[in-house]
């Protein structure tokens, strides 16, 4: 019976683990489902080695191994049996035809599942390919750096000669969880210089991007049933973060000027909210800039009903027809602002090195609910990246990317106009690195994104921005980002993008 078993589930794959460990396993994994009892006789060596096809050597190998882990015991003259000090064990289904059976695909335990979406519970943008379509030619993403351009070569200089260095191993070690010393130093004196801050690094966490910050924040601050005021349009992965913490989120409308003042002071008289998820630099999605006059009176909102603002400052660096708004954070005296931020927009999204500004007791405590989930970054990166700061490296890099992005933003613009404009409108953004984009009147976003991506291009179908239940919107909307696409890239996907609007051409 065991060797018919045996020569059921064992294959021979030498390109995974070695004969002697894979007849290792399926003999575990017969113990553990209870078709070999404890102290049950085993097949000998050389009956087994035949019935299998394998070399003996290979059967003593792997009953030796079984023997040094506990699994079986040899006795003298008599063979080899399943240890006798194991527990017995129910039979399991050994499947069809004595197969092994198929490890389950759901848990055998409860877990809380995060919402499939932050309010209407409807599924989310569409991540896998339609069915019938091309292979992927091109993606205008949601507003990223072009990675190519991203001063990578220097990273990994640094990276490679502090790997070398005497304090290699001190940078192997743990280290702080607030991140890198160093980092922090540079990155407070980085923010002091380009922001308008007053901040010493005492005030700073490193972080593995903004996400992680807002995460963190939303933790130290948020309990269930409290009340988070977001914009609306948003950012997704933010709502999501609020919501699992049991936050209530209430939308405030975005227009022209950001988040309405207005709105958020109405609600404030009826019950003020214990943070307020504000995106005032080149917004998420829409790209607006919060007014000069709404700043002041959002401050003085915090100020009386003694609210928290995290500020999401996540493009600050690109910015193109004037000196842009400092962030809320640089004029803040009543220690309302979490300000957070990362170099994944300015140098690329993989490098994972963003930022928390808080008072230090808020930091502090940042710190230690970091250590629980994520011991500490990665010191190497970290510090390599502070020596990109000291040297000047990251603001030759901005001031080299900052001119490159411009120009594509100018090229986009241009594309958009002469070959897209029967189909959309949309205003030129101030800066950052995406342009919101409105269909006219009765092309839907959905239908667009699926028929590009049938041609082989991945673009928003704008669902991922809204997310008030029961609410139609008039329009549908679309954000380009127009920074990882050089020119000639970002013509060959506008063509695409124009095929697959060609249902809805006036007719």
């Amino acid at each position: 019976m065991i060797k018919k078993l045996l020569e059921i589930s064992f294959k021979k794959d030498g390109q995974h683990s070695p004969l002697y460990l894979q007849l290792e396993s399926e003999i575990i994994q017969l113990i553990c489902r209870g078709v070999l009892k404890p102290g049950q006789a085993l097949p000998s060596s050389r009956d087994l080695a035949e019935s299998l096809k394998i070399n003996r050597k290979t059967v003593v190998a792997a009953y030796e191994e079984l023997g040094a882990q506990g699994w079986v015991e040899s006795r003298d003259r008599s063979g080899v049996y399943v240890s006798s000090d194991l527990p017995e064990t129910s039979v399991r289904s050994t499947g069809q035809n004595g197969k092994k059976p198929v490890r389950s695909g759901q848990p055998g335990y409860k877990f809380m599942k995060r919402p499939s979406n932050v309010a209407t519970g409807t599924a989310p943008s569409r991540t896998t390919n339609a069915p019938g379509a091309r292979p992927l030619l091109y993606k205008i993403d949601d507003g990223f750096p072009d990675p190519r351009i991203a001063p990578i070569d220097e990273l990994v200089r640094e990276y490679r000669r502090l790997g070398k260095s005497r304090l290699a191993n001190q940078f192997l070690m743990y280290g702080p969880e607030h991140g890198s010393y160093r980092l922090r130093v540079e990155l407070a004196k980085f923010l002091n210089r380009t922001r308008g801050m007053q901040i010493t690094e005492k005030e700073v966490l490193i972080t593995k991007g903004t996400q992680m910050a807002i995460y963190l924040a939303t933790q130290l601050l948020v309990r269930p049933g409290d009340s988070v005021f977001v914009p609306e349009p948003g950012y997704i992965d933010a709502n999501q973060a609020f919501r699992m913490a049991g936050a209530n989120l209430a939308y405030i409308p975005v227009d022209k000027d950001g988040m309405d003042v207005d709105r958020i002071e109405q609600l404030c008289k009826k019950k003020p909210p214990k943070l307020i998820y504000i995106i005032p630099h080149h917004h998420r999605p829409t790209t607006v800039t919060l007014s000069a006059e709404r700043r002041m009176r959002l401050m003085s909102l915090a100020g009386k009903y003694g609210f928290a603002l995290l500020e999401d400052d996540y493009d600050f660096d690109y910015h193109f027809t004037s000196n842009p708004l400092l962030p809320l954070a640089s004029v803040d005296t009543g220690g309302h602002i979490i300000y957070v931020g990362s170099f994944c927009k300015s140098i690329a999204p993989g490098i994972r090195i963003g930022f928390m500004v808080a008072p230090e007791v808020v930091i502090n405590e940042a710190a230690a609910l970091r250590k629980l989930i994520d011991r500490q970054g990665e010191q190497l990166l970290e510090e390599a990246t502070a020596e990109l700061l000291s040297n000047g490296e990251i603001a030759r890099h901005i001031k080299k990317s900052h001119k490159i992005y411009r120009e594509r933003l100018e090229n986009t613009s241009r594309l958009l106009r002469e070959q897209l404009g029967e189909y959309l409108t949309f205003d030129r953004p101030n800066g950052g690195l995406a342009i919101w984009a409105t269909y006219r009147k009765g092309i839907s976003g959905r239908t667009v994104a699926l028929n590009a991506e049938k041609l082989g291009l991945k673009i928003s179908d704008g669902t991922n921005y809204f997310f008030q239940p029961n609410t139609s919107r008039p329009q549908d909307f679309v954000r380009i980002g127009y920074c990882s696409l050089d020119e000639t890239e970002m013509a060959a996907a506008i063509r695409i993008w124009k095929q697959a609007l060609k249902p809805f051409a006036a007719k």
